[in-house]
């Protein structure tokens, strides 16, 4: 419930699958919209959808019940004096007891109808709507603490792709400052003026940067891949223009609502449903009940029996009305040691609930002080950047002066794009570690808005 109110407004640009199915870049927003239409939402709302069906079964227990019942049956009359406890073998039969065993059958019908209302039950059923109540809201919690997992890890695979693609964009730079720089030492090369092993040493950093800018390309498609669970167009070009230009600001504030505190004291108050449940179990039941019956058989009190017809159609007719008090005397120690296992159970689910707390506020904490420390990296990374910049046009004037060596050059090349990777990947890093908190505090939309 949290989260489908936290994230309506940020998810109201895309609503429907055509629109990001339809668009010709892939948004941050897209993916997370997308995220929300994953197969496991479906499985969490059947779950909550059956919840909601086990509440409306649980209050049919408050309307009557009507039993009817036909019966025809051809069967001798013999009957005898004598208890036969209560079996569902030995059918029961009416009747003055025969003075002898014979054989003669005859006709018999019956048809009758009861109907039976629980008036009291002391609030029996109406705990067990509760409990059904309890379960239903817990459904829809963990709806949404699905929901949120899903939109959370969509947003981290989408940046996982946008980082993937920035360290590549660098790498592909890096090869090709070698592929001038190998121009260059091959030109000084033929002409005399460098000996061929440095024109070797310089083919051998070309290449080295070039297997470094497959494994940037190789991680792009491993990252994509993993993009695809949520979105089926997962190969767009990424419209990240903000994520890369900006930082973002604070992206959680006031007390943790994370959908997993929610299910979890929704749990605590299942199980709290259950125990009263059990505790109303050992009380009376009371019952108003109302019948009305017609038999009919082929057979006399003086032991005769009547045409070959007889029998065939009701010619006695009863009716009853009563009040039934069903009270179970032995049940309380049973329910006792229920109630016992009850409170155990939810002595567990309130130290759950607990345990969520302090590991959803040490995770809060940890993202907090990612996130400074992100900020920094990000903060000194264009003054680093510039230096590894001229670093490496110093050592490649030096070089080609004469007064420095290949080794100079390919130190500071190899600076530079381990810099500018560093670089684009600090922005990215900031975002990243605004996730991290928005996650931790149960809320993206603050995130989100930042990112739009």
């Amino acid at each position: 419930m949290i989260l489908r109110y936290a994230l309506a407004p940020a998810l109201l640009v895309l609503t429907f699958t055509g629109a990001s199915e339809a668009q010709t870049t892939l948004s941050l927003e897209a993916v997370v919209n997308a995220a929300e239409r994953h197969p496991s939402v479906d499985v969490a709302r059947s779950r909550s959808a059956a919840a909601a069906g086990a509440i409306r079964t649980a209050r049919t227990a408050f309307l009557p019940q009507v039993n009817m019942i036909a019966q025809l049956n051809r069967a001798t009359t013999n009957n005898v004096f004598g208890m036969l406890l209560p079996q569902q073998v030995i059918g029961p039969i009416s009747g003055p007891p025969v003075p002898e065993n014979r054989a003669t059958n005859v006709f018999g019908t019956a048809i009758g109808t009861l109907v039976s209302w629980d008036a009291f039950d002391f609030g029996l059923r109406q705990a067990t709507v509760a409990i059904e109540e309890a379960a239903k809201r817990r459904a829809d919690a963990a709806l949404d603490v699905r929901r949120f997992e899903l939109t959370t890890a969509a947003a981290d695979a989408f940046l996982t792709v946008l980082a993937a693609e920035q360290q590549e964009k660098a790498a592909r730079a890096g090869v090709e400052r070698a592929d001038v720089f190998l121009q260059s030492v091959s030109s000084l090369a033929r002409a005399g003026l460098r000996p061929g092993a440095e024109e070797a040493r310089a083919q051998a950093e070309r290449a080295a940067s070039e297997v470094r800018w497959i494994q940037t390309k190789q991680a792009i498609a491993i990252a994509r891949a993993a993009l695809s669970e949520y979105i089926t167009t997962p190969d767009l070009p990424l419209d990240a223009r903000q994520l890369l230009t900006a930082t973002p600001s604070d992206t959680a504030t006031g007390q943790i609502t994370h959908p997993m505190l929610q299910e979890q004291q929704l749990a605590i108050e299942q199980s709290h449903a259950r125990a009263k449940e059990i505790g109303l179990s050992t009380l009376p039941k009371i019952t108003l009940q109302g019948t009305t019956y017609a038999r009919g058989t082929g057979a006399h009190p003086d032991f005769t029996t009547g045409g070959p017809a007889a029998g065939l159609a009701p010619t006695f007719v009863n009716w009853g009305l009563g009040v039934s008090v069903n009270w179970n005397l032995t049940a309380r120690h049973t329910a006792t040691e229920k109630m016992h296992v009850e409170e155990a159970q939810e002595q567990g689910e309130r130290a759950r609930l607990a345990t969520i707390q302090r590991e959803l506020e040490t995770g809060q904490r940890r993202a907090l002080a990612a996130l400074a420390g992100a900020r920094q990296i990000a903060a000194a990374m264009p003054q680093q950047v510039s230096a590894a910049h001229s670093t490496e046009q110093q050592a490649t004037a030096r070089y080609r002066a004469g007064l420095g060596t290949i080794s100079d050059v390919a130190e500071a090349q190899q600076l530079l794009t381990r810099t500018e990777i560093d670089d684009a990947l600090a922005k990215l890093a900031v975002w990243r570690a605004a996730l991290s908190v928005a996650a931790a505090h149960g809320d993206l939309r603050p995130f989100l808005d930042a990112a739009r």
